[in-house]
C-alpha cells in the first residue's frame, strides 16, 4: 500500500508589514512570526486559508495593542491597581509607562510589540519546522522597573502538518523567586465562515465571576461541558479549567482545537458581539493574581515550562 510522503519542514525569512518575518512551514500548515515586534505570531494558515485575525498589524502591536498571537508577560490580563507586592518586594507602577485599560488598570504586561528577542535556532526537518527565541528580561531596564524579578523567557514554535505547538519557558536567573502570571492571546478565526455558523466548544469548567472592571469578585460558578453557537453572544469570560483543557471552534468540516497543558489551568475567552475573531487564551494564573499574591513561583535557578497546541482541519 502506498503511503503519503512525509512533508519536509522549511524556514523562510521575509517581511510582513515591512518588518522581518520568520515563516515555518510543514506540509499544508504555515506559521509566521515577527521577532522584532514582540515575537508576535502574524499568520497561521492551513491549506491556504487563514486562521488568525491580525487586525492593526505590526503597528498596532508596537503601540501595545494585542493582535495575531501575542505573548502577555510578565502578566496576562489586567491588574486591579498600580502596585503589587511579592514577598518583601513592593512595586509601584503608578508613574511607569504601561499599556492601560479604560479604567486605567495596567494590562498585558510589557512584551506586546517589544523588541529584544534573540533567535536561538531555526530548523526545518522531515515533518516539522521549529524556531526558538529568547528574551533576557534581566537586561531590560524598563522590564525590571515594572517586574524586578530577573528571568529569561524562551519560546519555541513547532509547526507540523495541521498543528502548531507553542512552548514557553521562564528561567529564574537572579537571587529572587519569580512569580508566574504570563499567558497568550491568540485571535483565532475560521476562514470563510460567518460568526453565526461558528460553534464554541468548552470542557467542564468553573467560571470566575468578574466585576464591571473585569476583576474576579471571588464568586465562582460551575459550568458543564458545552458546544454553543457564537451568534450574538459577547464573551469576555475567565475560567478555571479541570483535567480536560481542550477548547474548540467548529463549523461544518472546519475545526480549530486548542489544548492547554497542566501549567495553563486558566483560560480567558474573548469575542465581542459582531467580531470576526474569538480569542482562546491560555493563562498560567487568574486575572489580578500578581496583586493577590496568588501566582506560581519559580525558585532561583529553576524553570517553569508551559505548552499549548493548536490543531487545524
Amino acid at each position: 500500500m502506498a503511503t503519503e510522503p512525509v512533508a519536509d519542514g522549511s524556514v523562510v525569512v521575509s517581511t510582513i508589514d515591512g518588518v522581518a518575518a520568520v515563516t515555518l512551514s510543514a506540509g499544508p500548515t504555515v506559521f509566521s512570526v515577527l521577532p522584532e515586534v514582540g515575537l508576535l505570531g502574524a499568520s497561521l494558515t492551513h491549506k491556504g486559508r487563514e486562521y488568525l485575525n491580525f487586525h492593526g498589524g505590526a503597528n498596532a502591536a508596537r503601540d501595545g495593542h494585542t493582535t495575531g498571537v501575542p505573548l502577555l508577560a510578565p502578566w496576562a490580563n489586567r491588574l486591579a491597581g498600580s502596585s503589587y507586592r511579592v514577598g518583601s518586594k513592593s512595586v509601584d507602577l503608578s508613574e511607569l509607562p504601561l499599556h492601560r485599560d479604560s479604567n486605567g488598570f495596567p494590562i498585558h504586561g510589557l512584551l506586546v510589540g517589544r523588541s529584544g528577542w534573540e533567535l536561538v535556532s531555526v530548523k526545518g526537518q522531515p515533518g516539522s519546522a521549529t524556531m526558538v527565541a529568547s528574551f533576557n528580561a534581566a537586561a531590560d531596564e524598563e522590564v525590571m522597573a515594572v517586574f524586578p524579578f530577573p528571568h529569561e523567557l524562551t519560546v519555541g514554535f513547532t509547526v507540523s502538518p495541521g498543528r502548531l505547538m507553542v512552548s514557553t519557558t521562564v528561567t529564574a536567573t537572579g537571587r529572587r523567586a519569580v512569580p508566574i502570571s504570563f499567558g497568550w492571546h491568540p485571535y483565532f478565526r475560521l476562514p470563510d465562515v460567518d460568526r453565526g455558523r461558528i460553534r464554541l466548544g468548552m470542557p467542564s469548567r468553573t467560571r470566575l465571576v468578574l466585576d464591571e472592571r473585569g476583576i474576579p469578585t471571588g464568586e465562582e460558578l460551575a459550568e458543564t461541558a458545552s458546544i454553543v453557537k457564537l451568534g450574538d453572544t459577547a464573551y469576555d469570560n475567565a475560567y478555571r479549567l479541570g483535567a480536560d483543557r481542550q477548547l474548540l471552534l467548529a463549523s461544518g468540516r472546519r475545526r480549530l482545537t486548542v489544548v492547554f497543558d497542566r501549567k495553563y489551568p486558566y483560560a480567558q475567552v474573548y469575542s465581542p458581539v459582531g467580531a470576526d475573531f474569538i480569542a482562546l487564551e491560555p493563562m498560567t494564573a487568574p486575572t489580578n493574581a500578581l496583586c493577590q499574591g496568588a501566582t506560581p513561583m519559580v525558585e532561583p535557578g529553576e524553570r517553569f515550562i508551559a505548552r499549548f497546541v493548536v490543531s487545524l482541519t
